[in-house]
């Protein structure tokens, strides 16, 4: 006996498309009304001189203002005598959701109050997403984001890890961005 073809199962909240959707012209006609309306509306904006949707060139440009939501670079806080702030927890590290702060901890016998110290305190900048998570999950307030991020994008990933020391610094140790290789040479520089 061979069983019945059962036919397809309909499910109650199943969206059923009508022919104007299903003929995809209609929407991307749509879509591309929308694009055009916000491509004109900006570039109005430019020809009458009123602010629109402009350009920065970013290392020969250097923007002050930053975004509103912006939450910046991590920096480490200090206790009284010059050490970090930070118990080596490791919740911060447990808590990122790009995995990119490396805690290694050491313990001081001397220290009773705080005996266990970052010995190593790493965040890798080109996987951070800067959500912030850290900072929130500090029980000790030892790691706090601060908006200015002077030099902070690289061509270099190696000068993307920030170690413990320019984390207490409260200033990246390497140079200001370093312009485009193109830049230099439209310029005449040699």
């Amino acid at each position: 006996m061979t069983q019945p073809a059962h036919p397809r199962k309909r499910y109650w909240n199943e969206p059923t498309m009508g022919w104007w959707e299903r003929a995809y012209v209609f929407e991307v006609v749509r879509g591309l009304l929308i694009t055009g309306g916000v491509f004109t509306a900006n570039l109005w904006k430019w020809v009458t001189g009123r602010k629109g949707a402009l350009t920065t060139y970013y290392p020969e440009e250097i923007r002050a203002d930053y975004a509103a939501g912006n939450r910046g670079k991590h920096v480490l806080t200090q206790r009284p005598d010059g050490r970090p702030q930070c118990v080596a927890c490791n919740l911060c590290a447990t808590v990122c959701p790009a995995r990119c702060i490396e805690i290694d901890a050491a313990f001081d016998p001397n220290d009773l109050e705080h005996p266990k110290y970052p010995l190593r305190f790493e965040i890798d900048y080109s996987r951070c997403v800067f959500c912030g998570l850290c900072v929130e999950a500090c029980p000790e307030d030892a790691i706090r984001m601060v908006p200015e991020t002077p030099g902070l994008p690289s061509f270099d990933r190696e000068r993307m890890w920030l170690s413990r020391e320019e984390l207490l610094g409260w200033k990246p140790q390497h140079d200001v961005a370093k312009p485009y290789p193109a830049a230099d040479a439209a310029k005449g520089v040699q």
